[in-house]
């Protein structure tokens, strides 16, 4: 079984202490210059400046907002959609051949034109956000709804059981762990996508506030904030996961799939 508990914790935070101390002695060593690779104690120094001047969570709410609201905006708009194609034989045929042409387009260079269409104030990042987290949902949304069982669909339409009674009944809750691992991925793709349109223009964000540090060579500045973002990134996954363990708590799979991972490290 997966090695759980306080002993495994204290192990995993001992392993992360080495490593920065590796990096602190190896910034020391080799004497790199703070514009290259800063020190660990040069970012941690940057971060506490950063909260206790209260500049880094202003930037964390914008940042934060527009993450959720174009997670929520393209996540129901990818599970509507999904929902429609992989119901409706026809719908799929016109509509599935333009979604993959679409989704092969990379995402990041469509933020640009986004900029132009919805100008460069929070609009235009929500809506970054939104299309990027758009395909992750619908694509496992469709492979949800069409896994469901031959057999059961077949002994629901011989009991004359009506499309939507099938699909609330039978496709949605055999879709469920398909969709909610596209939530995940949804939801750390729509942080990319909010960073990245900051990046490209704006006047609030953590992506702007790396953006100005770099220009100033502040790469300890610019370091304190990749590690917001990381932190930023495990919360909102946790929370997703979170969610599908409450909602999903019939469903082992995943727990499966780590026990046969510790068999397959023990041998």
């Amino acid at each position: 079984m997966t090695r759980r508990g306080p002993a495994a914790f204290a192990l995993r935070l001992a392993f992360i202490a080495a490593l920065i101390a590796l990096w602190e002695l190896v910034v020391i060593g080799l004497e790199l210059p703070p514009y290259l690779v800063p020190a660990p104690s040069k970012v941690a120094y940057a971060l506490y400046n950063g909260l206790a001047n209260n500049l880094y969570p202003a930037h964390i709410y914008v940042t934060l907002g527009e993450t959720l609201l174009g997670f929520v905006i393209g996540c129901a708009i990818a599970f509507v959609l999904g929902s429609i194609i992989a119901v409706f034989v026809t719908v799929e045929y016109y509509v599935y051949p333009l979604v993959v042409m679409f989704q092969a387009v990379p995402k990041v260079a469509l933020i640009p034109l986004v900029a132009i269409w919805f100008g460069l104030g929070p609009a235009s990042k929500v809506v970054s956000a939104a299309l990027v987290a758009f395909f992750p949902l619908m694509v496992n949304t469709i492979a949800g709804l069409r896994s469901a069982d031959e057999d059961r669909l077949n002994l629901m339409r011989s009991l004359s059981a009506s499309r939507w009674q099938i699909f609330h009944m039978l496709r949605l809750p055999n879709a469920l762990p398909y969709i909610f691992a596209g939530l995940e991925m949804a939801m750390i793709f729509a942080l990319i996508g909010a960073i990245v349109a900051e990046l490209i223009g704006a006047d609030k964000g953590l992506g702007m506030l790396m953006q100005s540090l770099g220009f100033n060579m502040d790469v300890a500045g610019e370091f304190s904030i990749l590690f917001i973002l990381a932190i930023l990134g495990l919360v909102l996954s946790w929370l997703v996961a979170t969610v599908r363990r409450r909602v999903l708590f019939w469903d082992r799979s995943r727990d499966a799939d780590l026990a046969s991972a510790s068999k397959g490290d023990a041998s």
